[in-house]
């Protein structure tokens, strides 16, 4: 639907969609409100639950000493987090918080990968809300952790951060204080949104010149746009991946960190 956007200008030349064009949609389903309607982004978002649901309702239904099929790709998953993700960040200690961290990485892939699926042709993180809210989640969660391991103490330290010298603790405290409590969320959301959004724009962009130059004396560089573009998807198709492996070992990262904090 997007590349139909992509018809040339009037006076001739190239007449790229808006952002805005790119990023809203049409409701799928009218709810009677823009709260409620649900358009793709929405969608897509329910799937990246359903969808990781599903899958591992279906591998519990296998029985077997040896996996196949869908529990042997379920399996897979569980320990990729569980060895690359947590037990380098956190250590054995981390194990507990498998559900939430697996979580993470399934809802963030399968809202990325959806990028290069036809209809959807849009990753649901690059729209801010999605983001945010798993950001807040792992947040909320940091914190509470912090709190329950350490007490007090845990905010104590951060605000009047011990082995630094008295003259600076007060600046160095509102630092850490700031940098913990209201950038940190921020960052880790702003991170996956903006990763994906400009990945979007560049499929986009590569889509818009193969459409335009397939036509006339340009239909002679169609084959490097149209390269670029097929680049591109493959690249997004890894991009896919690696942002939701990042959002979960920082995710990770923050909790360890709030168990162990004088590590």
């Amino acid at each position: 639907m997007t590349l139909l956007l992509a018809a040339e200008a009037e006076g001739g030349g190239l007449a790229f969609p808006s952002l805005d064009q790119l990023i809203n949609w049409e409701p799928i389903l009218d709810f009677g409100g823009e709260l409620f309607d649900l358009d793709k982004i929405g969608l897509t978002h329910l799937l990246s639950v359903l969808i990781p649901a599903i899958l591992f309702f279906i591998a519990g239904q296998q029985k077997g000493l040896v996996p196949s099929g869908v529990r042997s790709v379920v399996e897979s998953v569980v320990e990729f987090v569980e060895k690359q993700i947590i037990l380098p960040a956190m250590g054995p200690d981390g194990l507990a918080f498998l559900p939430l961290l697996l979580s993470f990485f399934l809802f963030v892939f399968f809202g990325n990968i959806t990028e290069v699926i036809p209809f959807f042709q849009m990753p649901a993180n690059a729209r801010m809300g999605g983001p945010v809210v798993i950001a807040l989640i792992a947040w909320a969660t940091f914190i509470a952790v912090g709190l329950k391991h350490n007490g007090f103490k845990y905010v104590k330290d951060i605000a009047w951060p011990p082995g630094v010298p008295a003259a600076l603790k007060p600046l160095v405290g509102f630092i850490e204080l700031l940098s913990t409590f209201v950038l940190r969320p921020f960052s880790h959301s702003v991170r996956l949104f903006a990763n994906m959004l400009a990945g979007h724009i560049l499929l986009v962009t590569f889509a818009v010149l193969s459409i335009t130059v397939a036509s006339g004396i340009m239909f002679l560089v169609l084959p490097f746009t149209f390269g670029g573009l097929v680049a591109f998807t493959a690249f997004e198709i890894f991009v896919s991946l690696i942002q939701a492996f990042v959002f979960t070992i920082l995710a990770a990262v923050f909790i360890g960190g709030a168990m162990h904090p004088a590590h």
